[in-house]
């Protein structure tokens, strides 16, 4: 499977849902307005194209209104007369985002990726200087399997939980967390075949043993109802390029509160401090050190750095107003009637399921030996797009998607 970046050059920068039959002029088509909560496929929010678009999972299609809203910021930082204003404030998006997973303000702050914040959750628990033990599994975003070996490396005891069958069994977990165990670390939702953790039932193990749970749910925010708070996770992180419909360069991280003051300070950035009083400019006040400060008491405080885009924030007010207006159980049910049906499908073709029937995931991977070799080029002839791997593929479907898009896949497809 090719990393969330690489996906770019190799599918192309083609943000957009597809209809099969592809309309005859795409270009001018006129958008109707956008679908009401729960009224599915929403294909009058993205742009009309003739690309059957099954690859959100990778990087989701940029809305018409998240355009728009780009478009606006972009005007006023040309100084347009016409535009002029405020943008976007930080704490009323950090706020929108804890809406949406159920966390409160002070517990979210920006980072630029998922692997930022994660690494910065390492780094406030003083690993690996201070040694200790942690669990991850092989479902995990595998672009984090390099960081828990060179971890291993270091001094860190790391336990892999295997995966079977698509899965990770809840027993598997139990047996290797342990007392002295420090961290659990998976994604909420796998990357590679959609398999979804029961985040509360591993938080209770985890806690029983004095550990602390971090999730990576970027595939979950925002197309699987998540409630942070319930689950009883410590950590978590997201970027906003997948089911948050944002773009490259901006995400979250989640540190629930009653965690933040137990964390080493590691970050010292202008955009988290709350008060600042310089005494070596003219005028200043005198004072006994260079200058006075002090750090927001929030995950903001703890975690932030400095600038952040702007322009993927505008993205994001648009976006994460967009999702709750339709709901992200709607959303998690609409894309539920398109996987079942290729959870059904696929494997009368021939093909490998390894995407576990049971999962309310938006994601499904098949195993199929050469597959970008062998379809890749009918993909490509039919404008279809889905996440190539060396031997294997995965469909992910969103909001924009129809069955319509399901039948042209799956008659392309054929049988393996």
């Amino acid at each position: 499977m090719l990393t969330r970046r690489r996906l770019l050059v190799t599918a192309g920068a083609l943000p957009l849902a597809g209809t099969w039959p592809p309309p005859a002029a795409a270009g001018t088509a006129r958008a109707a307005a956008p679908a009401e909560a729960g009224v599915f496929p929403d294909k009058a929010a993205f742009l009309p194209t003739d690309i059957t678009y099954l690859d959100s999972g990778s990087f989701h299609p940029i809305s018409l209104g998240a355009r728009a809203a780009v478009q606006a910021y972009l005007a006023r930082r040309c100084l347009d007369p016409g535009s002029q204003g405020h943008g976007v404030e930080d704490k009323e998006l950090l706020a929108k985002f804890a809406r949406l997973v159920n966390a409160d303000q002070d517990e979210v702050a920006f980072v630029q990726s998922t692997t930022t914040g994660e690494q910065m959750v390492l780094r406030a628990l003083g690993i690996p200087q201070s040694g200790g033990h942690i669990v991850t599994d092989t479902l995990h975003f595998f672009g984090s399997f390099p960081l828990y070996e060179q971890l291993a490396r270091q001094g860190m005891e790391v336990s892999w939980v295997q995966q079977r069958d698509g899965r990770i069994p809840l027993a598997d977990l139990k047996k290797a967390i342990r007392k002295g165990t420090r961290l659990v670390a998976l994604s909420s939702v796998s990357t590679f075949n959609g398999f979804e953790h029961d985040l509360q039932a591993v938080s209770d193990i985890a806690h029983a043993n004095g550990a602390l749970l971090y999730a990576d749910v970027i595939h979950a925010a925002g197309c699987v109802p998540l409630d942070l708070h319930r689950s009883g996770v410590d950590f978590a992180a997201c970027a906003s390029y997948k089911w948050l419909m944002g773009d490259f360069g901006l995400g979250f991280l989640y540190v629930r509160k009653d965690i933040q003051p137990r964390l080493l300070r590691t970050n010292y950035g202008y955009y988290g401090i709350s008060e600042f009083k310089p005494h070596v400019y003219p005028l200043d006040p005198p004072g006994d050190s260079i200058a006075d400060y002090a750090f927001e008491n929030s995950a903001t405080g703890q975690f932030a750095l400095g600038t952040h885009g702007e322009v993927v924030m505008a993205q994001l007010d648009h976006s994460l107003d967009y999702i709750q207006r339709l709901g992200v159980a709607n959303i998690q049910s609409h894309a539920q009637t398109l996987t079942t049906r290729l959870k059904s499908e696929l494997p009368q073709l021939g093909y490998t399921l390894l995407t576990p029937p049971e999962t309310r995931t938006p994601l499904v991977t098949c195993l199929f030996p050469d597959a970008r070799k062998k379809l890749g080029p009918r993909l490509k002839e039919a404008k279809i797009h889905v996440t190539l791997g060396a031997n294997r593929f995965r469909v992910s479907v969103s909001v924009f998607n129809s069955m319509q898009d399901i039948d042209k896949l799956l008659a392309v497809l054929g049988h393996a």
